[in-house]
C-alpha cells in the first residue's frame, strides 16, 4: 500500500524570492533592449519572441518535471522531431486528416519517453546514458523514416468539415482574433500557456507532483515509504515524452513540414530555461512559472542581440554564461539553506 509522502522543499520565501529574481532579470532585458532599439517592443516583434518561446517552452515544462527528480532528458529535441515526423507520415498517408496527426505525434512522443523511463528505473541505466541513447536513437530513426527529406503537410484536410483546420492552423492561426476581432495571437502562444497552467496543476495539485518532489528530495525514504519508485519514474518520462511530442505538432505545424534534420540542439536550450527558472538540478525544487520565465528569458535575450546585430557566435557565448550563473547561483542557494 502506497503512503503518501510529503516532499522536502524549500520555504515559501526561498521559492518566491528566486521567482522575483527571474521576473526581475526578464523586465531588466525587455527594458535594456527596448531603450537600446526602438524595433524591440513592436507587437510584430513580441509576438515573434511569443512564437519562439512557445515551442521552446513546451519542451522546459516537459523537462521541469524530470529535473525536479533529479534526473535529466536529453532527447527532448530529437523526440520532438520525431514526433514532427510521424506525424508528417500519419497526415499524408491520411491525407491531411489533422486529428490523426496530432495523436500520432503525441503517442510518439509518450513511446519515447516511456521507454526511456523504463531504461532508467527498470535496467538502472544513469539518466544521462539512457537519453543521450534515445537521442541517438529518434535522431536516426527521424532521418530514416522521413528519408532525410522534409515531410510537406497537404493544403487541404480531409477533417476540415469537422474540425474547419488544417494541418498548419494549430499553430498559426488564431482562435483569439476569431474571439476578439484584430487581436491576432497565433494559436501556439495560446497552447503554450494553456499547457503550462495544465503542468501546473500536475506539480501542485496531483499525487504524481508530490511523488515527483519526493523522488527528487530523496527516493531512497520515498521508496522506504513503499511508493513505487520505478513506475512514478516511468510515468513522470512518459509525461515528459508527451510535452515533446506536443512540441514537434508545433513545430510541424508553424513550418508547415516536418524536418527530420531540426531538434538536436532544443535540449540544451529547454534544460537552460529550466535552470533560468530556478529549478534545481540536484533535485527537489522547482516551479512551472519559473520556468515559463525562464523561456521568456531566453527567448528575449536571443531576440534582443539579434535586433542588436550581435554575432551568432557571441549569442551562443553570452547564453552559455547566463545558464553558467544560473547554475551558480543555485549552488550558492542550496549551500546556504544547508548552512
Amino acid at each position: 500500500m502506497e503512503v503518501p509522502v510529503k516532499p522536502i522543499q524549500p520555504s515559501r520565501t526561498a521559492g518566491a524570492t528566486q521567482k522575483l529574481l527571474a521576473f526581475a532579470s526578464l523586465i531588466v532585458l525587455t527594458v535594456f533592449f527596448s531603450l537600446s532599439s526602438s524595433n524591440f517592443f513592436q507587437f510584430d516583434n513580441i509576438i515573434g519572441i511569443l512564437l519562439s518561446t512557445a515551442v521552446i517552452g513546451v519542451l522546459a515544462l516537459g523537462s521541469t518535471f524530470v529535473i525536479i527528480t533529479g534526473g535529466i532528458d536529453l532527447s527532448v529535441g530529437t523526440v520532438m522531431t520525431f514526433a514532427s515526423v510521424m506525424s508528417g507520415v500519419i497526415v499524408t498517408y491520411w491525407h491531411g486528416h489533422v486529428v490523426l496527426g496530432v495523436v500520432g505525434g503525441l503517442l510518439a512522443g509518450a513511446f519515447c519517453g516511456a521507454i526511456s523511463g523504463f531504461a532508467i528505473a527498470k535496467m538502472k541505466i544513469p539518466p544521462f546514458i539512457a537519453t543521450l541513447a534515445m537521442m541517438m536513437i529518434t535522431k536516426g530513426l527521424s532521418l530514416v523514416i522521413s528519408g532525410a527529406k522534409p515531410i510537406y503537410f497537404p493544403v487541404n484536410s480531409t477533417d476540415t468539415p469537422i474540425t474547419g483546420m488544417t494541418f498548419s492552423d494549430i499553430s498559426m492561426s488564431s482562435i483569439l482574433n476569431w474571439i476578439i476581432p484584430g487581436f491576432d495571437v497565433p494559436n501556439a502562444i495560446l497552447i503554450f500557456f494553456i499547457v503550462a497552467i495544465v503542468a501546473s496543476i500536475l506539480l501542485t495539485r496531483t499525487i504524481l507532483g508530490r511523488y515527483n518532489f519526493a523522488l527528487g528530495s530523496n527516493e531512497e525514504a520515498t521508496r522506504l515509504s513503499g511508493i513505487n519508485v520505478n513506475a512514478w519514474k516511468i510515468a513522470i518520462y512518459t509525461l515528459t515524452g508527451v510535452f515533446s511530442g506536443l512540441a514537434g505538432v508545433m513545430m510541424a505545424s508553424r513550418l508547415g513540414s516536418a524536418q527530420p534534420a531540426l531538434g538536436q540542439g532544443y535540449e540544451l536550450e529547454a534544460i537552460a530555461a529550466v535552470v533560468i527558472g530556478g529549478t534545481s538540478l540536484s533535485g527537489g525544487t522547482g516551479t512551472i512559472l519559473g520556468t515559463v520565465i525562464g523561456a521568456l528569458i531566453m527567448s528575449v535575450l536571443t531576440n534582443g542581440l539579434r535586433i542588436l546585430s550581435v554575432p551568432q557566435e557571441w549569442q551562443t557565448v553570452i547564453v552559455g554564461l547566463v545558464v553558467l550563473f544560473a547554475v551558480y547561483a543555485d549552488i550558492l542557494r542550496r549551500r546556504k539553506s544547508k548552512s
